[in-house]
């Protein structure tokens, strides 16, 4: 008999379960605005420790802020060290000066021998 409630149902293409007596996960809907209007919202898990500030619009693809807490963003971290900034902490300038000028007098006095950039083209 289930030869024949199958015959002709286009195995693997339809799904037969439905979402009644179900219960999803608990969810949390946060809303956001884009810069030009557009209104959506997004569900997370109602788990969710951090719940993204900015989300990219659906609409125009613009970067869109929670519209609950848009001030949220305005906390700034500590800026990040360039090579220069950590440079600077070792040295001073005028070391650096007189580094500067020692491997340059290396370099015209023929470079440094047997170092591949410094090798000659036959």
């Amino acid at each position: 008999m289930s030869e024949r409630a199958l015959r002709g149902s286009r195995l693997g293409a339809t799904s037969y379960e439905t979402d009644r007596d179900i219960e999803l996960a608990p969810r949390q809907v946060v809303g956001y605005a884009c810069p030009k209007g557009h209104a959506f919202e997004v569900p997370f898990s109602a788990e969710a420790d951090e719940v993204p500030v900015v989300w990219e619009c659906r609409v125009c693809g613009n970067v869109a802020l929670r519209a609950d807490n848009p001030e949220q963003d305005d906390k700034r971290g500590k800026p990040a060290r360039t090579h220069w900034d950590m440079l600077m902490e070792r040295r001073t300038r005028e070391e650096l000066e007189e580094i500067l000028e020692e491997r340059l007098a290396v370099l015209r006095a023929g470079g440094i021998p047997g170092h591949p950039a410094t090798r000659k083209s036959a």
